[in-house]
Formats: C-alpha cells, structure tokens, sequence
C-alpha cells in the first residue's frame, strides 16, 4: 500500500462522495442483513404450522414476503447510491490524475524526451491509471462493503450464538493467509504485465509512424513477426498472473462450503441440546451466503490492489522526474533580440556526447546569422541551446545581455519563431498548422494567406480540394516535404516574432523556391534577429555573420566574403555547391 499512499490527497479532495459512499454503503448492508431476521422468523412460523402448533395464515407469508421485496429494495437504492458516490469519486479522480501527468509530461526537458519512448508514455498515461482507478473505485467500494457486511453479520450472529459464530468464522483466518502469500505474486506479477504491455504499445506506435518505410522495403513481414513475439511474450506473462489470481476462486468456494457444513453440523447439535432455535439454523445459512460475495471479492480486490500498486509505481516514477529546465522568473516583459555566447559548452546527457567546445560569438538585434559546417559539427545544438530545450555544461548564453536561464522560459519562447529540422504538423487543417504559431486570438484568414505567400506555399494551397481547410493528415502525411517546410516557416513567422531561428528548413524546395522564399523573408526578418543553419551556401550567403562549424568547434567566422576570401573549408563547400 505504500505506492497508493500518494493518492490519500485525492480522498480528502473528494472526501463528501467519500463519505457519502461509506455511509450508503453502510445502509445498504444493514437492510440486506436484516432480511436473515426475517429468514428465522418465517422459518419459525413454518415450522410451527409443520407441527400443528398454529393454523395456516396466507397474509403471513405475503407480509413475510413483501417485508424481504422491499428490505432489497430499500438496499438496493442505497446500492446504487453507493456506487454513484464511490464509482463517480474514482472517475474524478482518474481525470484530475490523467491531467496531472498530462501536465507534468509537457513539463519534462528533451533530455526525457530521449530516453523514454512514446508507448511507455501513452501506456501509463492510459493504462495505468485505469488499472489505479480500479483501486479508488471498486477496490474501496468492496472492501468498505465488506468490512461493514462482516461487522453487521457478525452482530447479529453472536447475538444468536458465540460458538457457532466462532466456528463459522473459522476458516477465514486461513484465507487471510493464503491472500497475503499470494498477494506479493500477483504485485510482481502486474508489474511484469505492465512491462510487457509498454513494449507491445511502443512497437505498434513505431510501425504505425513508420508505415510508408517500412512498405517501401517490403519489410512487412518482419515487423508482423516482431509484434507476434512481443504479443506472445506478453500473452504468456498475463496468462502467469492470470493463473495465480484464479487460485482464489476454489478457494474461496472451499472456505464457504466449509462455513455452510460447520454451520449444518454443529448448529443442528446446539438445536438437538436446545441451545438454539432450529430456525437460527436457516438464518446462519442465510448470513453464510450474505458473506460468500464479500470475501469471494476479497482476493479480486487484492489482486486490483497489488496491480494498482504496480501501476502507481510506475506513473510515480515518470511524476518524480525534475525537469532539468526551471523557469525562476514569471515577469512579462519585451525582448530585443541580442544573442551573446560566452565561451559555450555542451554535452549531452543522455550520451555525455561533447556537442560544442567554447563557442563565442555576438548577434545584434536585427542582425542574421548564418551557420553551416559537417555533419554533426554541433549546428543544432546551438539552436536547442538557444531556444533552451537544454541548458550549457559551461559558459554563458545572454539574451539582451542577460543571462539566458535568468530570463521567463515561456515569455523567451514566445518571442521565437522556430522551424525544426524535423518538421511537425497536427492531423488539422492548413489554416489552423499556420495559427498554431500565433499566441495572438485576433489574427484571421487574411493573416495566415499573408504567412503562406511570404512562406511560398500560397499557391499550393489554393490548388488544395479545400484550400486552406483542407485536413494535411497525421504529422502532415498527404504534403510533400517542401510544402511541409514551408508550411512550418508559415507558423514560424505568422507571430512576427523577435527571434526567427530556421533548421536546414529549405532542404527539401528546389533552388528556384528557396530563391523566392529567403527574398520574401528578407523584408520579414529586417528588423528580428534571424538564424539560420543550412548545408547549403545559398541560403546563408546574405547573413551578417557567418559560423562554419568542425567537430563542435567555429573554425571559420565571418561574412560570406571573408569567408571565401579564406579560402578554407567555407570556400570548398562553396565551390562543391556551385561546380
């Protein structure tokens, strides 16, 4: 129970359907306990009437039987109050958990990000909360039943006889035992399960993201027979705790049908000696049955509590994780757009991979930098620094000559119009990819045609079936890799941000596009300061200072003109580029 300890704050929070559960419950057992008073006495009159010692009297049974209808109806409305209060409390809960990792996810770094994968973050986001509600719900609604249906069976029992109440009782302390040896079973059991099921989750997500490739190499097959071998790994593990959470079935019916002979046999000796009615005998019956439910549920909510305390686990473990990027400052303010770096480190942590070695450099406001260099040289690294997806292992980043981890996260980022290398678009329209850029709630069509002409996607658009309401697909499928470009420089510029940052983002558009493109933007990035990398001289040619990079170091800095005039590597990639 100690990894369920964390959801105590959720049953103070809902502490009224809490309560109001328990006390229906409450009501709802006493009712249903009771009709075994009834039991006796009709039992009594029957066996009277047998005997000769009282006259048959048909309105007896009809009052003995209309007194039972309606003690199960007056328990059953509480019954049902019961679960709409418990069962409502736990789909409250399962909302405000599933909002609170959903949160805390959006929270967590890139470096997260890196060394989880997307199925183990949808499978605890999903399935494991479900599988925890299960404990805030009917785990709670059946052990507060039993609990009080033990309590107000054991009143009226002992009320009649100690000993045989003692007697029937009896085997429980044994089935207590054999939950608690199983219990630890079946916690490792699920968590194993849990395992199994992350995997099967993030392979199905991998094949479905990668579906176009791996038809493209016929690799079909392949993929079906890892999935098959995942799907059987995971089959034979839920069949293991299948298997040990079946035990508790026999004997469960083993402990009632116990009960029952314990009951018949001594019960009907007390009647014989006269220590007891021979009705009682029927009632104990009736109080046996009233039990079997209960603790039959006993080893079911055992099972769902170890499960939910594997489950909570493991959405514990991703909730501890601290993000390695704070925010420390909440102030709203207008930035400039000066970048400094000061002798600029970086390793990655997930690798310890030196990305960049003392990297110095200055960009006024309004001014543009062009970076270029090898591949993996360090190019998107600066861009992730800046942008602070990471934080520097040495050195300094200054944003308008302050310190970039003193600055508000979110005020710095929304100042950026950034164009990832990869490019991300939403299964929506084209018009709502390009709003998604703009924080302001007042830009309209005519701002979003304006981004898609200075991005040099307008025409394509308007070629489009539905045009600007056309639906692009998951992650954009139905575009080409150029429209999917320069509909991300569309978003990116849509805000007019201070900070315009572009990824190799005119890879895939033919000279003669990019020409058009970097023209258009030329009078949008005059007054922002402007990155851009790119393996392509063209487009950073007319940037006002020019970095190639080497192995995570500048080797050569400057304008394109020094730079040829150097004659070094910027010049050989310039003549590869043009020859």
């Amino acid at each position: 129970m100690n990894n369920l300890k964390v959801l105590n704050h959720y049953f103070v929070k809902y502490k009224w359907h809490f309560l109001g559960g328990l006390l229906f419950v409450s009501l709802s057992t006493i009712f249903g306990t009771y009709q075994g008073v009834i039991v006796r006495n009709g039992t009594r009159e029957i066996m009277a009437i047998i005997n000769k010692r009282a006259p048959v009297d048909e309105n007896m049974f009809i009052k003995y039987g209309l007194t039972i209808t309606g003690l199960a109806l007056v328990s059953g409305i509480f019954m049902f109050l019961m679960r709409q209060t418990i069962i409502v409390m736990s789909r409250h809960i399962e909302y405000d958990q599933k909002n609170e990792i959903y949160t805390h996810y959006q929270r967590l770094d890139a470096n997260f990000y890196k060394q989880h994968t997307t199925g183990d973050l949808m499978n605890r986001i999903s399935e494991d909360v479900s599988i925890v509600r299960m404990y805030t719900g009917p785990a709670i609604m059946y052990v507060a039943n039993t609990i009080v249906t033990t309590i107000t069976i054991l009143i009226f029992m002992l009320s009649v006889s100690p000993g045989l109440t003692l007697l029937v009782f009896l085997p429980l302390p044994i089935l207590s035992f054999l939950i608690y040896r199983v219990s630890d079973l079946i916690n490792k059991q699920s968590t194993k399960v849990q395992q199994e099921l992350s995997g099967l989750t993030t392979q199905a997500q991998e094949t479905f993201s990668a579906i176009r490739i791996i038809k493209a190499y016929a690799r079909e097959n392949f993929f079906e027979q890892q999935m098959n071998e995942k799907n059987e790994s995971y089959k034979i593990t839920s069949l293991k705790l299948t298997a040990i959470e079946s035990l508790f079935a026999p004997v469960m019916g083993l402990m009632v049908g116990l009960s029952v002979l314990i009951t018949v046999w001594y019960g009907g000796s007390l009647a014989i000696s006269n220590k007891i009615q021979p009705e009682n005998i029927t009632e104990f019956i009736f109080y046996v049955f009233k039990l079997t439910w209960p603790f039959a549920s006993l080893g079911w909510v055992t099972s769902l509590i170890q499960r939910a305390s594997a489950s909570q686990a493991r959405i514990s473990e991703f909730l501890d994780f601290a993000p390695t990027i704070v925010n420390h400052n909440t102030n709203i303010y207008s930035l400039t757009g000066d970048i400094e770096f000061r002798n600029v480190s970086f390793t990655y942590p997930e690798n310890n991979i030196t990305a960049l070695k003392k990297i110095s450099f200055k960009l006024p406001n309004g001014k543009s930098l062009g970076i270029t260099g090898q591949v993996g040289s360090g190019k998107s690294s600066i861009l992730n620094l800046i942008s602070r997806q990471y934080d520097v292992s040495s050195g300094e980043i200054l944003i308008d000559n302050k310190n970039i981890k003193e600055h508000n996260l979110f005020q710095l980022r929304k100042n950026m119009g950034v164009v990832p290398q990869e490019v991300f678009l939403f299964s929506d329209t084209v018009a709502n990819n390009i709003l998604f850029g703009s924080r302001d709630q007042s830009k309209n069509r005519k701002d979003v045609e304006e981004a898609a002409r200075q991005a040099g996607v307008y025409e394509n658009i308007t070629n489009f079936s539905q045009q600007f309401e056309t639906v692009v697909g998951e992650r954009g499928v139905t575009l080409s890799g150029g429209q999917k470009q320069r509909l991300s420089i569309a978003r990116a510029i849509i805000n007019k941000p201070k900070l315009l940052i572009f990824d190799d983002c005119l890879s895939a558009v033919d000279g003669e596009t990019e020409e058009f493109i970097l023209g258009n933007l030329k009078t949008e990035m005059a007054d922002k300061t402007s990155i851009i990398v790119s393996h392509r001289i063209s487009s950073i040619k007319n940037a006002d200072l020019i970095i190639y990079l080497t192995d995570g170091e500048i080797c050569e800095m400057g304008t394109h003109d020094e730079l040829i005039a150097l004659q070094k590597e910027y010049f050989k990639l310039d003549q590869l580029q043009n020859n």
